[in-house]
């Protein structure tokens, strides 16, 4: 797949991402604000539920003292014998007005029963009596009402404390709220018209940021009007909490869908880096195939040349050429089978002790003369007192010689390699360091030198070969064998790499 495709296709994974992720914010604001209005509303009609509760309750505990107190007088008093039994029974005031009307009917009619056999001009004028008397006891009756009234109007001349128990108050609050569906935790307080708090609950915050206001007993004279206010502190929680639990799950798919969608984009890059990169080890081991193969064919061109079997000196550097390709062959086809024999983790170590300072000192010593045909310097300081370790002794000499290599390799053109090897003690470990004043590492490129097939660009050189494993073999032996090594570069000045393994104390 070409690059610009893959980019197309996340570009457009990304806009369809963004795009899903607007619509859900949007929805989630429209939610949020429906809810705000709906807790708003909900709110504002317990509180007036409150306020119309306690104008019934202050008027039926005004009506039931007003009972009590008539009953109480009606005990007290002796009535003559020209009131009727009809007149002392309203005169108790237990009747409401709308069944007055029908309890002066009756009676009447019992009345009339209990009359004595008279003619008819006498009933006539006896009942024409009892309706007249029974009419003035209703009228009598239906002005105790109204005085009733009256006093009850003069209620709000009474101090709010004296109108309200404010102990109840909460109760009534929370019981509307309740049968509003808000079980949400609150605080109020009780203002009189000067804005001066009456009572307050605990945790009332004056000052809060949402604060709904209802007037308790409306009918009252404006200068006696008094304000309940309610402030809910966990108000926004309680709103965000109703709305985002609906949209948990669809936070928790989009989630999902965005690590998989990341995953995916890191997924395909890496796949076509490792393939670019795999090309480039193709193109590469094709190039180092060719010498040693050319280099073969053409030694064996000149055996089979009869007119120079009787130069000997010809014949000797014709089998020495192929000789040396051979190796140089089979340390390709080595290099490349290690890395597959360690990515399949059946590479074996045959461990054993050996002294480090001893071992880099050998090293060293095969290593100058290539060091000096560069024109450079090898330098050895072997500073670690304490210097056994444990090793493969053949994977851990490749190791050394392939950042020595790489140190030739990668030297500046024109000036003099300066190749330093050295060992020192740092904690329970022994450090080597390999230093070299080469062409340096760009910061960006330090961090993949220990990928596979990853080749650090060079320019316009063409004469650095290789296959971008050498440094993935050093990384893979050091871990094996339990140590680590890290690079320290400078573009232009040279690099450092620093390996790290535990020593071994002999007694």
């Amino acid at each position: 797949m070409r690059k610009s495709t893959i980019w197309l296709l996340a570009g457009v994974m990304i806009f369809t991402f963004f795009g899903l992720l607007y619509l859900q914010a949007s929805y989630i604001h429209i939610l949020l604000t429906n809810q705000e209005e709906q807790f708003m509303e909900s709110v504002k009609r317990s509180l007036s539920q409150v306020a119309h509760g306690l104008q019934i309750d202050e008027t039926s505990k005004y009506l039931d003292n007003q009972i009590s107190l008539f009953n109480k007088k009606r005990k007290k008093n002796k009535y003559s014998g020209n009131r009727s039994i009809n007149e002392q029974k309203y005169l108790s005031a237990d009747k409401s007005p709308a069944n007055i009307e029908l309890d002066i009917k009756e009676d009447i009619d019992n009345q009339l029963t209990v009359l004595p056999s008279f003619g008819k001009s006498d009933i006539t004028k006896a009942s024409k009596a009892l309706q007249e008397a029974l009419q003035d006891n209703y009228f009598y009756q239906e002005n105790l009402l109204y005085e009733v009234l009256r006093n009850a109007m003069k209620s709000n001349e009474k101090p709010i404390a004296e109108r309200i128990d404010f102990k109840n108050l909460d109760s009534y609050i929370r019981t509307e709220l309740s049968n509003n569906n808000l079980a949400i935790y609150f605080s109020f307080a009780v203002f009189d018209n000067e804005k001066r708090i009456i009572y307050q609950s605990q945790g009332f915050d004056i000052n809060a940021k949402n604060i709904y206001s209802q007037i308790l007993f409306p009918k009252d004279p404006p200068n006696k009007l008094h304000t309940l206010k309610v402030v809910f502190p966990t108000q926004e929680r309680y709103v965000l909490h109703s709305t985002l639990r609906f949209f948990v799950p669809s936070i928790g798919f989009t989630v999902i869908l965005l690590i998989v969608f990341i995953f995916t984009l890191y997924i395909v890059f890496r796949q076509r880096r490792l393939s670019e990169m795999k090309n480039d080890f193709v193109n590469n081991m094709t190039h180092e195939l060719k010498t040693p193969v050319a280099s073969i064919s053409l030694a064996a061109q000149t055996l089979n040349d009869t007119d120079l079997i009787n130069s000997p000196q010809l014949m000797n550097y014709a089998k020495k050429v192929i000789s040396d390709e051979s190796s140089r062959l089979g340390f390709i086809v080595e290099k490349v089978l290690q890395m597959s024999l360690f990515e399949d983790g059946r590479t074996t170590f045959k461990m054993a002790e050996l002294d480090a300072n001893d071992l880099i000192a050998g090293i060293a010593n095969t290593f100058a003369l290539r060091v000096e045909k560069a024109g450079g310097t090898l330098d050895i300081e072997l500073n670690a007192l304490e210097s056994t370790i444990i090793v493969d002794k053949m994977h851990f000499t490749n190791v050394l010689f392939n950042l020595m290599e790489n140190a030739v390799k990668y030297r500046k053109e024109n000036v003099p390699l300066s190749l330093i090897a050295k060992t020192d003690n740092n904690g329970n470990k022994i450090q080597i360091t390999i230093q070299d004043n080469g062409i340096g590492i760009k910061k960006e490129n330090l961090k993949k030198i220990f990928d596979r097939f990853y080749r650090v660009h060079t320019g316009n050189r063409h004469d650095v070969k290789g296959f971008g494993l050498g440094l993935a073999y050093v990384k893979r032996i050091i871990t094996e064998l339990g140590g680590t090594i890290k690079a320290e570069s400078e573009y232009g000045q040279g690099t450092r790499f620093i390996i790290s393994l535990p020593y071994i104390i002999n007694n």
